[in-house]
């Protein structure tokens, strides 16, 4: 079965054509700057070499048009024709209480997600345009929506309501809702294939740590408890999100500065984490070579990040009750040895060591990080969101 996942943005979608289940990628590649005079499309025919075509694209029904093309087209394309596509996956970010797993997408389903864009307008709205285009371009390929939030709606009462007057839960459905779901998902799974584990009776602590980062505890193979709350604001320092911050900052701010709403927002998303402390970049990489050079609000940044990591992890040992699995993905989780390692310091006292040579050399790979013979294995599995979402496809329709 030929499955397209598609990943819509608010100026970007993101595609991959796996066939499944050998999980076999035929191409993939993302549409940037969607709207724009300098919009483009990166390609490539699996895992080959990527080209970018120029094109200037208006919304997203064009530009998975043009996605479409390039995927039939002679020269660049790997289908003879459309009908090859057997389905088609979405991520979508907000499911709110609604979707507690991926499900066929129909006109309840897209109403229901119609309802959660005020949790996710930035997300829910481009998602569903995706959507629309594929009904509109390929009317009779079924389609599967799977949902970022609904892996955490195992979460207990306890984990996921906020201490506000409970009427805002049950008018405004105000509570922690969790992301990154679907990664937290896969590499969950994929620690109890790779260690020959099963989910009955493990204590998995998953940390998807990259410009957007969340951790999350997973006890007999279903979330418990995860850092996002109810938007990707709240948790752990982020690329330029603030992650934890008391909720009077944020009032006082805006009576001090007299920031509007939009103003504190764009603060709190796009100029704050990494960024801010830093003043340099939001990506890892750059902050880094800063260090290198002496910079001290570089090596802050990365401090408080590292530290902040490290205080989620003992809390989700707490809440766990010891810990069996600790495992790193995302963009800084499978590549940067030097966070891992700094995360992983001072944590023997939870059975948590790694070897710091093997560490030094694992970079992008799945790998066991620990020693043997250790309480906790550490370990780093690189995160596959569109093999989960085709996965999921797969399984629903049979």
């Amino acid at each position: 079965m030929k499955i397209l996942v598609l990943n819509c943005g608010s100026s970007s979608v993101k595609y991959k054509l796996i066939d499944m289940p050998s999980a076999n990628v035929l191409a993939q590649g993302g549409l940037e700057k969607l709207g724009l005079k300098d919009s483009f499309l990166r390609h490539s025919k699996g895992e080959g070499e990527k080209e970018t075509i120029q094109k200037e694209i208006a919304e997203h029904t064009a530009g998975i048009e043009f996605i479409l093309q390039v995927l039939t087209c002679p020269k660049s394309g790997v289908l003879g024709s459309l009908s090859e596509i057997d389905a088609v996956g979405h991520r979508v970010v907000h499911g709110g209480e609604k979707f507690n797993s991926s499900v066929r997408i129909n006109r309840e389903v897209i109403d229901k997600i119609e309802e959660c864009i005020p949790l996710a307008p930035l997300h829910n709205l481009p998602n569903l345009k995706g959507i629309q285009a594929i009904e509109k371009l390929m009317p009779e390929v079924p389609q599967v929506a799977v949902f970022d939030t609904a892996f955490h709606q195992t979460m207990p009462q306890k984990a996921f309501m906020y201490a506000l007057p409970y009427e805002f839960y049950e008018e405004k459905k105000v509570r922690r809702y969790g992301f990154h779901g679907t990664s937290h998902h896969y590499v969950s799974q994929r620690a109890f294939e790779a260690l020959n584990i099963k989910p009955e009776g493990s204590r998995i602590i998953t940390c998807h740590i990259g410009n957007g980062g969340s951790i999350t505890a997973i006890k007999d193979g279903k979330s418990i408890d995860t850092s996002m709350g109810m938007t990707p604001l709240e948790g752990l320092i982020m690329g330029t999100r603030v992650g934890d911050i008391d909720a009077g900052t944020v009032l006082y701010l805006m009576e001090e500065k007299k920031y509007s709403v939009q103003e504190i927002s764009s603060i709190l998303n796009s100029k704050s984490g990494l960024l801010g402390i830093s003043g340099v970049s939001s990506d890892m990489r750059d902050i880094r070579a800063q260090i290198d050079e002496g910079n001290k609000r570089a090596a802050l940044a990365v401090d408080m990040f590292q530290y902040h990591v490290k205080k989620y992890i003992g809390s989700y040992i707490a809440a766990l009750n010891g810990l069996d699995v600790l495992v790193f993905t995302g963009g800084i989780g499978e590549n940067n040895f030097r966070v891992r390692e700094a995360i992983c310091e001072n944590l023997e006292c939870f059975g948590i060591q790694i070897d710091k040579n093997i560490n030094a050399d694992t970079i992008g790979d799945e790998r066991i990080l620990s020693p043997e013979g250790v309480k906790v294995t550490v370990i780093v599995i690189p995160t596959d969101e569109e093999l989960m979402i085709a996965s999921d496809t797969l399984r629903i329709l049979g």
